[in-house]
């Protein structure tokens, strides 16, 4: 199909293809830059995409992927081609090349010895699930003043190329399966998963199944609200006079419906918000009906009314609406009886924030919405009480510090609302190590050079004290001759971590020794059948392995291990909370770390004992609570030490004693 646009660029590339493709094998690689320039110049045109595309079944053979990351197919991931489609630089060339010969797998253009059709049409499907804003690009004033670029432009133009290519229809259920899993884990922050939905809203105008219709709706109607008042009103200062007309019954359904939307997907509506705050003013018998309060959180509610109502006032806004669910789990979890907590939280709303402090905190919401720096901070430290497994350490390298917040909210929020203050007031806290006091104020330097801030308030707070102390101990920790967890941790986190300690990395070597013992030690601590059936009692700080899909190592990783139990099969499974809050986790070998449906809490993921033990290589255990270490099958030890040596294990260097 010619391209009328421009000529010229098209028979500039068709030379510098024809060359690459005629040269000898050993010497394609030299006319890789005269073809991707070539190329990039013909993406430029309306028809380029499609122009290109005609070539595609012979861009492998022709040599334009050679000595690259895209050479084999079977090894590229769709969560890596946003980040290589913005790039300013011939990656991105490359990388739309590389969706152009999927297209021609998919299709059946051409064959790929290790890459089927069916390969390729899954790879598109998630490409196109997670990049449904390129497909669907906003269409405002806002997005074309500040969003273009040649990068964008180009994007857009391959993905309409998709469109008109592939069937949309595909991709709606891979897109609804990963907002179900990021949901399912009810993470604090939920821009992301907002995004997905709004994106995910255009699908509704394509032939699509019923199924994931109704579930698009639901999701939308969540954060916009599900009831029919919404609908027909949808300003919401318009919203909050027509609730003072409303009839008693009306109330009821509303409250009833905004409850079920909230307690079933974890995401708040501004209208929600506004029922509540009408409700606490006018009709306070009906806020436990609003929240779906069980019977112990409605007595709790009752018991502890007059903080809830100043909370509701104080921190619960559209702007702040997700703290709603927040405030929900708390008053489940009763943890306002808990001595610390009411005059923690009431020395919050009036504390006197330090200046940077109140910049960050405001710079997290709209600054248009009308409310303060501490309504923020209360809000946020709600949410963390409230959902301590939804704590994430966003874009940042911070999975010790998050772990920390997520432990002290579980099991001591006295401690955390010590903490809070102290970090937006004074801008100091301290952790004692080994009869000396660590003062973050002292300290410049912790393992994140520049704060990414998306992350929920009280971590903006918290995390960079935190990071430079951590950052301290495993200074002052680091040339012990053992892994440096076994001090860190115990001092970090506080007596909850228990002291005996296990690495399977020798730190003076770098190589892994011993690994059936540390394997058999793990089970005999930890696995209901051989530790004498001792359970966890607090939350286990843990070192993982991460690997991608192809179990090759990406690098290490701090979750921690809630409990062990048995899942609706009958299995044993751990049960770990992991910072990350990443519904799609694919470790490779078959090991994909659930999110739901198998016995999970919210916040959860979880694995088969096995397969997280062979992704593991740091834990802390009770050595009075061990069991017989050499009672462990030996079946077990050796399927765990052939996934270990065949994935992570790779890189490193075993050692047998």
């Amino acid at each position: 199909m010619p391209l009328e646009a421009d000529t010229k660029k098209t028979e500039t590339f068709i030379q510098a293809f024809a060359t690459m493709e005629e040269a000898f094998p050993y010497a394609r690689k030299m006319y890789q830059p005269d073809v991707l320039q070539a190329a990039a110049r013909v993406m430029e045109e309306p028809d380029g995409m499609r122009f290109l595309y005609e070539y595609a079944d012979r861009f492998d053979s022709a040599g334009i992927f050679e000595g690259g990351p895209w050479a084999e197919p079977s090894k590229l991931e769709p969560r890596l081609v946003t980040a290589s489609l913005m790039d300013n630089s011939m990656t991105a060339i490359v990388e739309i090349l590389s969706e152009l010969r999927m297209v021609s797998l998919a299709k059946g253009k051409h064959q790929h010895e290790s890459f089927t059709q069916e390969d390729a049409k899954e790879f598109l499907d998630n490409v196109l699930a997670l990049n449904v804003d390129i497909l669907f690009p906003e269409e405002t004033e806002a997005a074309r003043i500040e969003g273009r670029g040649k990068e964008k432009d180009r994007a857009e133009r391959l993905f309409q190329f998709l469109a008109d290519e592939l069937t949309l229809t595909s991709i709606t259920s891979t897109l609804i399966d990963e907002i179900d899993g990021l949901v399912a884990q009810r993470p604090i922050m939920v821009n992301r998963i907002i995004t997905m939905i709004f994106d995910a809203e255009q699908l509704l105008k394509r032939p699509i199944g019923a199924h994931d219709k109704k579930a698009i709706k639901k999701y939308i109607q969540a954060v916009t609200g599900p009831t029919k008042l919404c609908k027909e009103i949808k300003e919401p200062c318009d919203y909050r006079k027509r609730l003072k007309e409303a009839t008693e019954k009306e109330l009821h359904e509303e409250a009833k419906a905004f409850a079920k939307s909230m307690r079933s997907t974890g995401l708040v509506s501004d209208k929600h918000v506004i029922l509540v705050r009408y409700l606490n003013r006018e009709k306070k018998e009906l806020l436990p009906m609003c929240l779906a309060l069980s019977k112990k959180g409605t007595a709790h509610l009752e018991e502890h009314y007059s903080i809830v109502s100043d909370l509701i006032k104080v921190a619960i806004h559209p702007p702040t609406r997700q703290a709603l669910y927040g405030l929900t789990l708390m008053l489940e979890r009763g943890i306002l009886s808990a001595n610390p907590v009411i005059p923690g939280l009431r020395r919050l709303i009036e504390l006197d924030l330090l200046p940077e402090v109140r910049k960050v905190l405001l710079n997290s919401v709209n600054k248009s919405e009308g409310v303060t720096a501490n309504d923020i901070l209360v809000a946020g430290t709600i949410s963390v009480l409230g959902q301590p497994l939804g704590i994430g350490q966003g874009m940042n390298p911070t999975c010790q510090t998050a772990r920390g917040i997520s432990l002290w909210s579980l099991h001591a929020p006295g401690y955390l609302l010590e903490l809070i203050p102290r970090a937006a007031r004074d801008g100091d806290i301290d952790i004692m190590f080994e009869g000396q006091a660590i003062h973050s104020k002292n300290l410049r330097e912790g393992l994140v050079d520049d704060l990414h801030e998306e992350l929920d308030p009280v971590s903006l707070v918290l995390v960079p004290h935190l990071d430079r102390i951590y950052g301290e101990l495993v200074r002052r920790a680091e040339f012990r001759g053992e892994d440096v967890h076994k001090w860190v941790n115990p001092a970090f986190y506080g007596n909850w971590v228990n002291k005996g300690f296990s690495s399977a990395i020798d730190p003076m070597t770098g190589s892994i020794a011993d690994y059936s013992g540390f394997v058999r030690l793990f089970y005999s601590t930890h696995h209901p059948e051989y530790n004498d059936g001792h359970e966890l009692i607090y939350p286990n700080p843990v070192g993982i392995f991460i690997t991608n899909s192809f179990g090759e190592l990406l690098g290490l990783h701090a979750v921690s291990i809630q409990r062990v139990a048995k899942d609706p099969k009958g299995n044993y499974r751990i049960y770990f909370y992991n910072p990350n809050n990443d519904s799609s986790q694919v470790w490779g070998q078959g090991i994909e770390p659930a999110v739901a449906g198998n016995g999970e809490i919210f916040g959860e993921s979880s694995l088969p004992f096995h397969e997280f033990t062979s992704r593991l290589y740091a834990f802390h255990y009770n050595p009075y609570e061990q069991g017989d270490a050499f009672a462990v099958d030996k079946n077990y030890v050796e399927k765990i030490e052939e996934l270990a040596r065949t994935s992570w294990g790779v890189k490193y260097t075993w050692v047998e004693l």
